[in-house]
């Protein structure tokens, strides 16, 4: 029997959170690894692929956010906060344009993202995933 997708969606993040989670126990005296080595190490771990990792400039709570794809069966979202937490959620149709969109920018030649700004497209995404319930502003 097929689950509905939003489901599906809803698995995908929750287990990247659990590989993420699995991180951070083998942190050695409270060293954590690169933001980019530890969201590649989880789309490793989960099956699936780094789709963008970029900066977050000018908000009060995250610095920095990426995206594993997973195919048809979804996308997550990782956001590192400015403690260097993370966190992940899964996106929706709604925000699955803005991914597409920074997924085409860290996937064109360096020239190309140095002339394209992709931050006002990474800060709309941020909005809709908090609009929708996702990573709170304290």
């Amino acid at each position: 029997m097929r689950q509905p997708a939003r489901t599906l969606a809803a698995m995908v993040a929750e287990h990247v959170e659990l590989a993420l989670f699995e991180q951070s126990l083998g942190n050695i005296e409270g060293l954590n690894r690169p933001f980019c080595d530890r969201v590649a190490d989880a789309a490793e771990k989960t099956a699936g692929s780094v789709l963008f990792d970029v900066r977050v400039d000018g908000d009060v709570c995250v610095q920095r956010m990426a995206a594993i794809g997973y195919g048809v069966t979804g996308t997550a979202v990782i956001v590192m906060e400015k403690n260097g937490q993370l966190r992940c959620a899964s996106i929706n149709e709604d925000t699955a344009l803005l991914v597409a969109e920074l997924a085409a920018w860290n996937a064109s030649p360096l020239r190309e993202q140095a002339r394209v700004d992709h931050r006002s497209t990474a800060s709309i995404l941020l909005a809709k995933l908090r609009n929708s319930g996702h990573f709170a502003r304290f």
